[in-house]
């Protein structure tokens, strides 16, 4: 996404179009290059709509490239039970094998 781009999706903030799709777009243009103003849209996406399953696993990815792995992991295990409940399988699968990741490196002690 160019940066006019966030730009106009950042005009449409706290407008009649401001919903959980806007913020979940905005979070996932900003992941590669700033995730942890990212995970702020993000979380206003599951805020928003809390059975947002792609959003949980946004808000995830933002949150472990922003170096918070055990919020990063509890978004994901809130994101699996909201994926489950949808059906949307995927999404669980997805959230279930970065979930583990974390958890592994959690338990892990730094060197």
């Amino acid at each position: 996404m160019t940066p006019e781009m966030i730009v106009n999706l950042e005009k449409l903030l706290d407008g009649p179009r401001d919903n959980a799709m806007l913020r979940f777009s905005l979070g996932n243009a900003w992941l590669a290059g700033d995730p942890a103003r990212a995970a702020g849209y993000f979380r206003d996406a599951v805020t928003r709509d809390p059975a947002y399953s792609a959003a949980w696993k946004g808000l995830g990815k933002a949150l472990a490239a922003s170096g918070d792995a055990a919020a990063a992991l509890q978004a994901y295990r809130e994101g699996i039970t909201v994926a489950e409940k949808r059906g949307d399988l995927q999404a669980a699968k997805e959230m279930k094998v970065f979930a583990r990741r974390l958890e592994k490196q959690l338990e892990t002690p730094p060197e």
